[in-house]
């Protein structure tokens, strides 16, 4: 079979899928993720020797150890994952849910009903277990998914596509529900994004190359995020010993990951009471630091920021910093150079944290507490597909709802319209 039919067949079976799928009970969705959750289980040897076959050919390659140990599938992490389809499947269903229904004057009522988006496809690298938290979340949403891993977790992923197929099987559901494409071929990536009679929504996760090249070329709508350059602002109205907890975890609890920060503001009238002391706690943790002036001031060792530094998503142990003189400074700053993914203010001052919260443009704004927040499971969604910086109805890290839409009813009882 060409690829081009090969693919075709895949949109067609997600296609058909769906429409079972979007009917489907809770009861029968919630059975294949606990059945999926067993299959996992069960496979765990066969997980962990197609694993095995990942990380030789990794190595092979030269990935860097970041990379290895994203693809790692051990114990742990396969515990992670039974773990999360179980969470997934307590969570509510928001398919069928009517809101916002009123009457209106001619008699009828009108609401809004929760539904699934149809077919999503998702595109991400190196990690194995986003097959799990994709094929968990679409399914429970009512969402028939097309999953394509990166080509270094192959064998993981084929492994751990069978144990999917194998719970949805056993609860009933079509056996096409989810599908993982079983090609390294690069082409049908592209195949995928251009294929809106079959797919409803793309979701890219990985580096920021593969992000763009999917947002400029799909031809169905993507919900994505390219960079994570989060902020944290110090007002003068801060408890210090908070401040400086929430700076040290936004920045230092893991480098390579969206939601870590990767500039720090502070107010000017408490310069010389909080960056000594986290300046030190930073360099001792390997960090290294770039700053305005007024920073450089504090400290010979930094260097001078470039313009490019304040735009900069560094996933890295590498942080800029930049004396404000004020909030209404930090907030200018935030919105011309972050990347409206998540940013955070440390004050006891109520007035200033609201005014904060509507006025920087983010999709996720933390009072209080650490960028490293901004995480589907931190959130209480059992998982994320994603983060969304989109204006769309997506925002912020995707869980259930923002794989779902509405559309509006209408109850009425021979009602007829004069006019």
């Amino acid at each position: 079979m060409s690829l081009e039919s090969y693919m075709n067949q895949i949109g067609q079976q997600a296609r058909a899928a769906s429409r079972l799928l979007a009917k489907a009970s809770t009861k029968q969705k919630n059975m294949a993720l606990f059945a999926m959750a067993d299959a996992l289980e069960n496979a765990r040897p066969r997980l962990i020797s197609e694993n095995a076959k990942d990380m030789e050919n990794g190595r092979v390659k030269g990935l860097d150890s970041a990379l290895l140990d994203r693809l790692l599938l051990d114990d742990a992490r396969i515990d992670g994952m039974i773990e999360g389809l179980k969470q997934v499947a307590t969570l509510p269903d928001p398919i069928g849910e009517i809101s916002d229904m009123v009457y209106l004057p001619s008699g009828i009522q009108r609401g809004q009903m929760r539904v699934p988006l149809g077919v999503i496809g998702i595109i991400y690298e190196s990690r194995p277990n986003v097959t799990i938290d994709a094929a968990s979340l679409c399914l429970k949403s009512g969402n028939a998914t097309i999953l394509r891993g990166g080509s270094e977790a192959f064998y993981s992923n084929q492994a751990i596509a069978e144990a999917v197929t194998a719970g949805v099987i056993a609860a009933g559901l079509p056996e096409h529900a989810v599908q993982v494409l079983n090609t390294t071929d690069r082409e049908a990536v592209g195949m995928l994004i251009s294929m809106p009679e079959f797919v409803d929504v793309i979701v890219p996760r990985g580096g920021k190359g593969l992000i763009e090249r999917i947002s400029k070329d799909a031809r169905v709508p993507v919900i994505k995020h390219l960079d994570g350059n989060c902020h944290v602002y110090i007002d003068n109205e801060a408890d210090l010993e908070k401040a400086f907890a929430i700076a040290m975890n936004a920045k230092t609890r893991r480098y390579g990951v969206c939601n870590a920060m990767e500039s720090l503001l502070v107010h000017s009238a408490i310069v010389e009471a909080v960056l000594p002391k986290l300046m030190i706690a930073l360099q001792e943790k390997g960090v290294s630091l770039v700053g305005c002036d007024q920073a450089r001031v504090i400290s010979s060792t930094i260097e001078a920021a470039s313009e490019e530094d304040w735009y900069t998503e560094y996933l890295a142990p590498k942080l800029s910093i930049k004396v404000v003189s004020d909030m209404e400074e930090a907030i200018a700053h935030i919105n011309k150079y972050g990347s409206h993914h998540t940013d955070a203010i440390v004050s006891q001052n109520y007035s200033k944290t609201r005014s904060f919260m509507t006025e920087v443009d983010s999709s996720s704004v933390m009072v209080n507490a650490s960028t490293s927040f901004a995480d589907g499971f931190e959130y209480g969604f059992g998982a994320e597909i994603g983060i969304s910086t989109d204006k769309i109805h997506a925002r912020g890290p995707v869980g259930l709802l923002g794989l779902t839409s509405q559309k509006y009813v209408v109850l009425g009882d021979g009602h007829t319209r004069d006019n």
